[in-house]
């Protein structure tokens, strides 16, 4: 994703990536995350293009079904969400050492 997209068809194309890796159809994951049988699909299709961006709880309901932190919806940069993906599966443990190492690399102010 290039940094000249807008934030909404970052957070559609991030959805439909953590969408089709969690190998789930867009009816599905609408239903999961709370919405009506009947309009699930035409929702998340929306959302996925970027026609409308779904409110922040209910993006935060998208990343719990599909096991991501809602970070990674708005992250514009690749490289970021890919941290923010592995970061999420980190334990607590794993994520206290992570960001002590992190800590080690930053540059000095």
């Amino acid at each position: 994703m290039s940094s000249s997209q807008s934030p909404r068809s970052v957070f559609g194309a991030r959805l439909r990536l953590a969408r089709m890796a969690a190998g789930l159809p867009q009816d599905k994951l609408g239903v999961k995350a709370g919405l009506d049988e009947g309009t699930a699909s035409a929702r998340i299709s929306r959302y996925e293009s970027g026609i409308h961006e779904p409110n922040i709880a209910f993006a935060h309901r998208l990343a719990g079904e599909l096991g991501i932190p809602a970070a990674y919806f708005y992250a514009v940069d690749d490289e970021l969400a890919k941290l923010i993906l592995w970061f999420g599966q980190l334990s607590t443990k794993q994520r206290k050492s992570l960001l002590e190492f992190a800590g080690q690399l930053k540059a000095p102010s």
